[in-house]
């Protein structure tokens, strides 16, 4: 301890003490092979100057997400104690490199070949709003990736499938004699919005596209849709524009339970503010 410390010999041999066992334990971990430690905590001087002596990379990863991230990519185990890591416990990376990207120096874990666990896509652009379309672009096609792992089954996009779903419903509200005959007809109208959208985000006009298309799959062409170049009808399927048939099934599960709660709701409560009358809330004063 400090406190046992009375002359400047047995501060020496204390400092000489700390830095045997601090190279022992670099040169340990050096042993197993290792080439990059990578830390959550700060690495002290002593402990730096016998990582580079041995020809070590250190990195320090403040994020404990980041860290969990690092170690599935290359398959590492987190440790909590100095002893030298295990094969099982050490990843295995075939280049670790720092590079410059957009002006901001970064650290780069690459693998050649295809048995990662985890990748890291790096999106750079002009402005933050095409970042943020280029994300959220990146997001549904790895969320259409995971979804198609559990269900396989497809649908013509370009909205081909809404204005399919919409003819033969108006074929059923027609069919109906009941009270039920508007109700199934509007239902049947919300389903033109998804190629109506698609339309006039396009810039075309969307009266005459759904006019297109609804006469395309009155003569049987079910899989056409909006075609977004010119605004035609055109096949889907043969176009390669494909909708995962899971996500429209709840799309319209979930539209559907929502249009009803907000039906069932007959009466409103709503609550008066606590308190007094408003100041000046007494209305105009009398003559006198």
């Amino acid at each position: 301890y400090m406190g046992d410390i009375s002359s400047a010999e047995q501060l020496k041999s204390f400092s000489k003490s700390e830095e045997t066992s601090m190279e022992a334990i670099i040169e340990a971990i050096a042993k197993t092979g290792v080439k990059v430690i990578v830390s959550t905590q700060n690495f002290g001087d002593l402990a730096l100057h016998y990582i580079e002596q041995n020809g070590l990379m250190a990195i320090k990863v403040q994020s404990k997400f980041d860290i969990r991230r690092l170690c599935q990519a290359v398959n590492a185990q987190q440790i909590m104690t100095l002893d030298p890591p295990t094969a099982e416990e050490t990843g295995r990376c075939d280049h670790v490199r720092v590079q410059e990207i957009g002006g901001q120096k970064v650290i780069i874990f690459s693998q050649t070949h295809e048995s990662a666990h985890l990748s890291t896509i790096v999106v750079r652009g002009p402005t933050q709003n095409i970042l943020d379309d280029v994300e959220r672009a990146i997001d549904d096609g790895v969320n259409c990736y995971k979804a198609l792992t559990k269900d396989t089954g497809l649908v013509a996009g370009g909205g081909a499938c809404e204005v399919e779903l919409a003819r033969r419903l108006a074929v059923l509200a027609e069919q109906t004699t009941d009270i039920h005959q508007h109700a199934i007809r509007k239902f049947a109208q919300s389903f033109e919005i998804v190629p109506t959208t698609l339309a006039e985000v396009s810039g075309h006009n969307a009266t005459t596209v759904i006019t297109s298309l609804m006469m395309d799959h009155q003569g049987g062409n079910v899989n056409h849709g909006v075609d977004i170049e010119d605004g035609s009808s055109r096949d889907m399927v043969s176009a390669g524009v494909l909708d995962l048939a899971a996500t429209k099934h709840w799309a319209i599960q979930f539209a559907t339970d929502a249009v009803l709660t907000v039906l069932q709701v007959d009466q409103i409560i709503m609550s008066k503010p606590a308190g007094g009358p408003r100041p000046g809330g007494g209305g105009p004063m009398d003559e006198d």
